[in-house]
């Protein structure tokens, strides 16, 4: 009898275990997705007024839209996360005559463009100035200074595979008050600091473009569609919202799919939109 009690009571603490451990991953994945679902409302791109709409750099992945008759005047542009081209700098170098600051620590790649100005720093984007594994890391305000470009009109380009996240949060605001636009492709939909970070932007920039990486799809970001994506952000100081326009604005056909022959993966388009 004392051993049947015994059994019985560890098929009821097995049971118990198991069913804390379920619920626990129910809790998880009802976490995960509100978080989600909350990323999702913070990325829903306005129509301005007054943004003509271009892509500058490559026809597919590494190209970039921004609004060009908001470009100028143009003293700098900023390029973090480089690899071995840098489309989107060549173009806007040779375009506005102007030198682009590249950044990056990870690929010892030089990119070069005929016609155009670059200055390689080997070194990232972060949150704090120091080295971390043998790579130099510096703050986007540090970076800008050091270049004698504080109250400059310089413009951005930043593709950092999630360092993102903490770069932006550690950005003094009346830094990114002063920027006129900032291209970008954002990564991940799991850390609570993407809605800080979207919310902060928000507080000084439009986001003007919307667009998923379909080399990132995936039903485990649902809603949205991939855990990649390039963006827009236009300083409210110079962009003029146009209330009269559908919201969330329809994605411009600029955009193309970072890869040419992988399936795409949008955002459906609205059924008022259709």
């Amino acid at each position: 009898m004392k051993r049947r009690s015994i059994r019985i009571a560890f098929v009821v603490i097995a049971v118990v275990a198991a069913a804390a451990i379920v619920i626990g991953d129910l809790e998880h994945h009802a976490a995960g997705r509100k978080l989600r679902e909350a990323i999702l409302a913070e990325l829903q791109p306005v129509a301005l007024k007054n943004c003509t709409l271009k892509r500058f750099g490559s026809a597919n992945d590494g190209g970039y839209l921004m609004c060009e008759n908001l470009i100028e005047p143009l003293d700098a542009a900023y390029s973090y996360g480089v690899g071995r081209n840098d489309d989107w700098g060549c173009e806007v170098s040779r375009r506005y005559h102007v030198p682009v600051h590249q950044y990056d620590c990870f690929d010892p790649a030089r990119p070069t463009c005929n016609g155009g100005t670059f200055d390689f720093h080997n070194e990232c984007v972060g949150d704090r100035t120091g080295y971390r594994e043998s790579r130099f890391f510096d703050t986007l305000e540090n970076q800008i200074r050091r270049n004698v470009d504080t109250r400059r009109r310089v413009i951005i380009k930043m593709d950092i595979e999630g360092g993102e996240w903490d770069s932006l949060l550690a950005a003094p605001d009346e830094l990114l008050a002063s920027i006129p636009q900032i291209a970008m492709e954002m990564h991940g939909f799991d850390d609570p600091k993407i809605v800080e970070v979207l919310r902060k932007l928000k507080q000084n920039f439009y986001l003007v473009n919307l667009h998923f990486n379909n080399w990132s799809c995936t039903p485990k970001a649902a809603p949205l569609p991939a855990w990649a994506y390039q963006v827009l952000w236009v300083n409210k100081r110079i962009g003029v919202l146009d209330p009269a326009a559908p919201f969330p604005a329809p994605m411009s056909p600029l955009n193309a799919p970072d890869s040419p022959t992988w399936p795409d993966c949008q955002l459906p388009t609205p059924p008022s939109q259709r």
